[in-house]
């Protein structure tokens, strides 16, 4: 949704040791529901004897989180696209700035124009209370249908050195051409913003999500801000199997 920077490069080089630890977590968290979903009707996940449940497709469950909604504010591309990129993600996330930085727009140009993908965002901050307020910040952008625009700036190399207090993140929605200041710093506040972070982060722990960014492509995890070959071979995947259905 943004354009590149040559400032990525900071973030992408920062505490490599730590960033694949990330990655390793979120990929165990991501599996573990998966793999508890699968496991034999009438066990635990621990092995010990319960009750038989019916059995659950946990593919088709992660799928079903592509909400699909025409109205959405915070996605890109056809409610009716054949592959659905759910996106969990923290403002102050270097390597979520990455991602929107080198890889989305990628996307967006290979798959989205074409009406093949759809890319819905969720709010996922985990870094504290400058995370939340940008993620508010970033809803109230979209009731004015500025999301992509505050996206962009807010994921702009160096942005998130400046933090997102009040004041500068006015200055993001100035910078992302919102036209009513005051709406947005009253959105911003409000109860409706705060639910809808209540409904993603809800649902991205509900799933196993630990870290940022996460991502399903119809359903299937990939954890971490991965090459552009991943998601193109993911995305093909999904297309192909959705052209079975």
């Amino acid at each position: 949704m943004s354009s590149s920077s040559s400032s990525s490069s900071r973030s992408a080089s920062h505490k490599p040791l730590l960033y694949a630890a990330g990655v390793a977590v979120a990929a165990i968290t991501l599996g573990l529901v998966s793999w508890q979903a699968t496991a034999p009707a009438g066990k635990s996940s621990a092995g010990s004897s319960a009750a038989a449940a019916p059995r659950t497709d946990p593919a088709a469950e992660l799928r079903a989180l592509a909400r699909r909604e025409a109205g959405d504010k915070l996605a890109v591309g056809r409610a009716d696209a054949p592959v659905v990129l759910i996106e969990y993600s923290d403002f102050k996330c270097g390597y979520c700035g990455k991602f929107a930085r080198d890889t989305e727009p990628e996307l967006v140009k290979k798959y989205v124009e074409d009406g093949t993908l759809r890319i819905e965002w969720r709010n996922f901050p985990i870094f504290g209370a400058d995370s939340e307020a940008a993620a508010k910040a970033a809803w109230a952008a979209g009731q004015q249908d500025r999301f992509d625009a505050f996206h962009a700036a807010a994921y702009a190399g160096g942005s998130k050195e400046k933090g997102f207090a009040g004041p500068r993140l006015e200055e993001l929605a100035r910078e992302a051409g919102v036209p009513d200041l005051e709406r947005f710093k009253a959105d911003m506040a409000g109860e409706q913003a705060a639910a809808a972070l209540r409904k993603d982060q809800e649902e991205g722990y509900r799933i196993g999500v630990t870290s940022t960014p996460s991502f399903l492509v119809n359903g299937k995890p990939i954890a971490g801000a991965q090459p552009l070959a991943a998601f193109t071979a993911a995305i093909a995947e999904a297309k192909a199997a959705a052209a079975k259905q």
